[in-house]
């Protein structure tokens, strides 16, 4: 007999959520503790390659994606968690290129 209640979903299974849609939506509550790992793993998903700005760049890298988008990013240290401030200009370049809603 089928019933209408939905089972949750078995350990081990995938969820309904890929893990771009995921990314997206933590980043659009711009959160404190958005780790620059993160970051990373979601503009790979969407396209960019990440590159150091030369041999004395330090910590500063920049993501660019096929069409040229930049994405400049100093990489948090000590720790591994972004700035408020450098998750809003992600999302405001992501927005005017269309990248994000």
């Amino acid at each position: 007999m089928l019933t209408s209640k939905s089972k949750p979903a078995k350990k081990g299974w995938p969820s309904l959520m890929s893990k771009k849609e995921k990314l997206l939506e933590r980043l659009r509550g711009v959160p404190k503790d958005f780790t620059f790992d993160e970051l990373q793993t979601l503009l790979n998903i969407i396209g960019f390659v990440m590159s150091y700005k030369g041999k004395t760049s330090g910590s500063r890298v920049v993501f660019m994606n096929k069409d040229n988008v930049p994405i400049d990013v100093h990489k948090p240290h000590p720790g591994n968690e972004l700035k408020e401030y450098q998750i809003k200009e992600i999302i405001k370049v992501l927005k005017e290129n269309g990248l994000f809603d």
